[in-house]
């Protein structure tokens, strides 16, 4: 797939996901052959203000391009504004419009998938964006608002007309947020209406999800959110599967923990490890998800303040998986 000139292979996308798809895991996704990253939302009117912590997520390492950034808001003109200092500041290399967002505090301000209830506004954030910047602008946006208010098509449409150069779609509306099934025939028709590459996302868990989506919609690259969290192989096996018609072996209860910690040594080089730790607690209870009688450390993990402390816990839970046997 191409977005421009950016050659992404292959074409699966890690969503960008608030907490979770900071650098540390999107190396770790790079690692397993994910074909492009992105970045934690970052809000417009953060950058403007110079808030310290959203500057800080326009860091990118060499090692996870090619990166999309995305941005959220509601105001054209922050918009415009925080898209050039992403375009001279930072080495990401997609730009990308978050009219998908369905948590009400970015909602509720007139921001992400509030977007599509305002298509006017929609248009002219694009364009702007758009001929603001030197990078690609992408979009992403969600089946509609709820089911009487249905206007993908539309907005892709609009998209295209204003310079998008790719759309991702979830299968969603705003009102299911990630709840029932993700509507793959809605992504078909997206597919159908315009000419630049569209990206799916929804209900994809794995590597036989991942065809699938591929081959009822005709999408050019699909997009791959929650079945990542703690899941980093799930890029080295869709990648494996697409190319080879292969399924990759899950990976072992000691890769998992040795990986997770990885994960919180990664964080460390960026944060203080009390805080890196409490990050951390819910990525490592991912990382175990499936693995027998992991409720039973739940807990534990959840207390943990140190990297010892939780290491201690993981290590203490593979011995006794192995003990068990």
């Amino acid at each position: 797939m191409y977005i421009k000139d950016i050659h992404i292979d292959p074409p699966v996308v890690l969503a960008p996901m608030a907490g979770i798809t900071n650098y540390p895991y999107r190396i770790l996704a790079k690692e397993q052959g994910c074909g492009l990253v992105c970045a934690e939302m970052v809000s417009d009117k953060g950058l403007l203000y110079g808030n310290e912590r959203t500057k800080r997520m326009l860091y990118v390492h060499p090692k996870e391009r090619p990166l999309s950034m995305q941005l959220f808001g509601s105001d054209v003109n922050s918009f415009v504004e925080a898209a050039r200092i992403v375009d001279d500041e930072s080495d990401a290399d997609i730009i990308d419009i978050n009219m998908g967002c369905p948590v009400p505090k970015v909602t509720k301000p007139g921001g992400g998938c509030a977007l599509m209830r305002d298509t006017e506004k929609a248009e002219e954030i694009i364009k702007a964006v758009v001929k603001a910047v030197k990078k690609p602008v992408t979009v992403k946006m969600r089946k509609g608002w709820d089911e009487n208010n249905i206007n993908v098509i539309e907005l892709a449409k609009i998209a295209e007309a204003s310079g998008a150069s790719a759309i991702t779609v979830h299968g969603r509306t705003r009102i299911q947020m990630y709840s029932g099934q993700a509507d793959w025939d809605i992504i078909k028709d997206v597919v159908n209406n315009v000419s630049i590459p569209v990206i799916g996302n929804g209900d994809v868990t794995g590597p036989i999800e991942a065809k699938k989506l591929f081959e009822h919609t005709g999408c050019h690259g699909i997009m791959i959110g929650r079945a990542a969290q703690g899941n980093p192989w799930i890029f080295s096996s869709i990648k494996k599967y697409l190319e080879e018609g292969v399924l990759l072996a899950e990976p072992t209860a000691e890769q998992k923990v040795d990986t997770c910690l990885r994960h919180l040594d990664l964080l460390m080089e960026f944060k203080d490890e009390h805080i890196a730790v409490q990050e951390m607690r819910k990525h490592a209870a991912w990382y175990l998800k499936g693995l027998p009688k992991v409720a039973n450390v739940r807990n534990d993990i959840m207390l943990a303040n140190t990297r010892s402390e939780l290491e201690k816990i993981l290590r203490n839970f593979i011995f006794g998986i192995k003990t068990a046997k």
